[in-house]
């Protein structure tokens, strides 16, 4: 249906491009005003735009994707579905959502992100509403601080500014010079507006391995004490994870505003992998590609990987990480 209603624009608007020779003057110009007015239609029926077109958060997709794509990962699950959707409900949110996600590599947390942004923006992550920041690519230089701390408000304030539904993806944290960060704590607060911008319904998500060997402590505890990992709890490691963050002098979030002022609505651990977890992850990459699923393949890969702690080999050190390399070697 789409490409017919674009190709009945295009076929309108070359048809005035050839009817123009033939008028007089005063019917040529209202001709062409009419070709103007058709471009535009083109051009704005492509481009994306600020609205529920393009941007509509589908709770229903959301909660299959982490139902079916996300593995091992019970406590994340639960808390993002919750927070994401309840923002998104709310008309006239207070503040911003603000979420923090930790954990060891390859544990799903950058995954995560992507299916919020696809669960929300008609373009995913190609969206020109999402926006993504590494530490290590857009802040290398401790000396520029002060340049990438005006960059940064510039940035969001422009940006949210063309379109209150931003969303910004600030990856490696623990990466990120401490007080950075800092800089962006007016957009994050209890603010209508700030200079006639209202940032309260944006969302910021900050990813980080800091915090992870808490979690990892924590889940090797109940491994070691014979219990479940799906009875760990939020309150098992939530405390400990704020405190072990904003304590560590090598994380962009240490001694930060945004945690010290309560502006982080929620620290969301992400656990470490188990063998049972690689597998399902290698069984769902085939899948994505259209191949048929083979558990033999699976384990393959599964084996493939190296396991901590040494003796016990209980959690995948890389996650699933590498599934995708590993595939293309078994597949």
């Amino acid at each position: 249906m789409r490409a017919r209603h674009v190709y009945v624009l295009l076929h309108i608007f070359l048809t005035v491009g050839v009817l123009v020779k033939a008028f007089d003057p005063i019917t040529t110009t209202v001709v062409i005003g009419i070709g103007a007015t058709l471009g535009r239609t083109i051009y704005n029926y492509f481009r994306e735009s600020c609205d529920s077109k393009w941007i509509a958060f589908n709770a229903t997709g959301l909660q299959n994707d982490l139902d079916t794509k996300l593995f091992g990962q019970h406590i994340a699950s639960r808390i993002l579905l919750k927070a994401v959707s309840g923002f998104m409900s709310n008309e006239n949110p207070k503040k911003p959502l603000v979420l923090s996600l930790h954990g060891w590599t390859g544990t799903g947390k950058n995954f995560v992100s992507k299916l919020i942004a696809e669960n929300i923006y008609k373009e995913g992550m190609d969206s020109s509403f999402v926006h993504v920041f590494t530490s290590t690519l857009h802040f290398p230089h401790q000396s520029q601080s002060a340049c990438y701390k005006s960059q940064l408000q510039q940035w969001i304030k422009g940006n949210v500014t063309n379109c209150e539904r931003s969303m910004f993806i600030f990856d490696e944290m623990d990466k990120m010079h401490p007080g950075l960060i800092d800089s962006i704590k007016p957009y994050l607060d209890y603010y209508v507006k700030l200079d006639g911008v209202s940032y309260r319904k944006s969302i910021f998500i900050f990813l980080s391995n800091a915090g992870g060997e808490s979690i990892i402590q924590t889940a090797l505890d109940f491994w070691k004490q014979g219990r479940d990992r799906e009875e760990i709890e939020l309150k098992d490691l939530e405390t400990s994870l704020s405190l072990s963050v904003f304590n560590n002098n090598q994380s962009g979030f240490y001694r930060t505003n945004l945690i010290d002022k309560n502006l982080v609505d929620f620290f969301v651990p992400f656990l470490p992998l188990e063998y049972r977890h690689v597998v399902q992850c290698a069984m769902a990459e085939m899948k994505a590609r259209d191949i048929e699923p083979n558990e033999d393949v699976a384990d393959m890969v599964a084996r493939d990987l190296v396991y901590f702690p040494k003796s016990e080999r209980v959690f995948s050190v890389k996650g699933c990480k590498t599934i995708e390399s590993k595939l293309d070697y078994y597949t």
